[in-house]
């Protein structure tokens, strides 16, 4: 076809995808226009959950008991993220209104916001996040602008052998040091999350992380990885995999297998979760009563942890907007939050870690605390699963030793640049 046959072709093709980009975003900005002083009865959606003192049934039933015509149903989600979030896509990409308020893995925030599916939380839907941890508002945040309100975060934690050391380390030189302690006693060193899963992109992030590095830029797709910082982070985990300062079993491990070997009294040091507190403290383990926790090592002091937990948006969709925005504001209260707390959940509201029949609960809470406020959300992007993947495979390979940590960022780079493709 000749060249000038192709030029009306291209100009009524640009035309009609610029009628459907503003006919997309017209549609989404009538959604985020419409329903917002309506009240009525809503709909919370949630992954099941799992504490012991059901904290999502107290949180409906304190606000059902306060608000007779604006009644919370609960709708429980399976307990398989992947399942709930697919389920929470399904009903936004049909625009059902059925989901008023969404319950999001911290990861999936910036993808339902990129896609217009949640209510801007400014305006008449402003929220007060000043008693609440910066980090997790950031987890909240997608280019600027707050999308959803922290309800429950979480930490990394680095678990010690207190009988073994009279004080944990603080940077990762300190604790690669103290791996003689660990040879002394003839146990292994330091262990995370290595197997390939989303646990090593949560480890790779804290320790590029806490050397400088990043993933994507402000606009969440811009790659940034690609850093003199981020390729030390990385040295220093394979480094200290090829030496055996991390046992080689440890690429295999996961959270269970990670805090087996800790509470079998083979590890010096773990990486994990808060709730390992108490599994390790319980009858049958080796180390009950024999270890202690400290926020994780940096490079020059106190290092990054990654966040968890959920934020909770509102269905751009949803009926009873009104409504809708006082249950987030009850949310991140703290008469909810006491409640999140007392269910073992680490509260987004920041005077609670500082609360002394809490910590006396929960002895963790102010490293916790110490540890949040030096978190770094995982990459706040759009295109997490696909970020997240880049992180994971040239990580693992790089531990496996085979790919140069060079090229193993390099290719990380690539990766995450093609992850909206």
């Amino acid at each position: 076809m000749p060249l000038r046959s192709l030029v009306p072709l291209v100009v009524a093709t640009t035309a009609a995808l610029l009628v459907a980009g503003c006919s997309s975003s017209s549609n989404s900005n009538d959604a985020m226009s419409q329903n917002q002083d309506a009240r009525g009865p809503i709909t919370y959606v949630e992954g099941k959950d799992t504490t012991e003192t059901g904290v999502v049934k107290q949180l409906v039933g304190q606000w059902n008991a306060s608000h007779p015509n604006e009644q919370v149903t609960f709708k429980e989600q399976s307990n398989d993220a992947s399942q709930a979030h697919d389920d929470l896509v399904q009903h936004l990409q049909a625009k059902e209104s059925d989901y008023d308020v969404m319950a999001l893995d911290v990861v999936w925030t910036a993808e339902f916001a990129a896609k217009g599916w949640l209510q801007p939380l400014k305006g008449n839907f402003s929220l007060d996040t000043s008693k609440l941890l910066a980090p997790t508002v950031d987890s909240a945040t997608y280019k600027g602008t707050l999308y959803a309100a922290p309800k429950n975060t979480n930490g990394g934690l680095l678990f010690y052998r207190k009988d073994l050391l009279p004080s944990p380390p603080a940077t990762w030189a300190d604790m690669l040091k103290d791996c003689a302690i660990a040879k002394e006693h003839n146990i292994g060193c330091y262990a995370g999350q290595f197997a390939p899963y989303e646990g090593l992109t949560v480890n790779v992030s804290e320790v590029i992380n806490a050397f400088g590095g990043s993933f994507v830029g402000r606009d969440g797709t811009t790659p940034t990885v690609n850093s003199a910082q981020s390729k030390q982070g990385l040295q220093t985990l394979v480094d200290a995999y090829k030496n055996g300062d991390i046992p080689k079993q440890a690429i295999t491990y996961k959270e269970p297998e990670s805090q087996q070997a800790f509470q079998s009294g083979q590890l010096l040091f773990l990486r994990n979760w808060p709730y390992v507190y108490g599994t390790a403290g319980q009858a049958g383990s080796a180390v009950q009563g024999k270890y202690a926790v400290a926020p994780l090592p940096g490079k020059d002091g106190i290092g990054t942890s990654t966040l968890g937990g959920y934020n909770v948006g509102i269905n751009v969709y949803s009926k009873h907007k009104a409504t809708a925005m006082d249950f987030l504001r009850f949310i991140t209260g703290e008469q909810a939050q006491r409640i999140i707390a007392d269910g073992a959940l680490p509260p987004t509201m920041g005077s609670l870690y500082d609360d002394p029949a809490l910590d006396a609960k929960m002895p963790y809470l102010p490293t916790l605390k110490e540890s949040i406020e030096h978190a770094v959300p995982r990459p706040v992007t759009p295109f997490y699963p696909a970020v997240s993947k880049a992180i994971q495979d040239n990580a693992y390979a790089a531990l496996k030793g085979d790919k140069s940590v060079d090229q193993a960022i390099s290719d990380m780079q690539q990766g995450i640049a093609s992850a909206g493709s």
